[in-house]
């Protein structure tokens, strides 16, 4: 699979995106790094990925930890990263 990082530069110059370690937050600034969401296990087993720390939805359930998380980036470069049509790949 082929590793891809997306961030936004505002205007104001400051710079969101999705964590990544292809992307060095550090060479352009003290990062302030903050949780966007949860991908956690429910009693049952099944996976969640809850994204109440940026208002939306919980989604899932899902199997596979991995198909939580792919949702979960999913969403956040929906709706978060592509406000406006902004979003870019790094």
């Amino acid at each position: 699979m082929d590793q891809q990082a997306v961030a936004i530069i505002e205007p104001n110059g400051a710079v969101r995106g999705i964590y990544s370690d292809l992307i060095p937050y550090q060479a352009i600034g003290t990062p302030d790094i903050v949780r966007a969401s949860h991908v956690e296990p429910d009693q049952h087993g099944m996976w969640w990925a809850d994204m109440t720390p940026m208002n939306g939805p919980k989604l899932g359930p899902f199997i596979e930890r991995s198909k939580a998380i792919q949702t979960e980036v999913q969403w956040l470069e929906t709706y978060w990263l592509d406000q406006d049509g902004r979003s870019s790949n790094v």
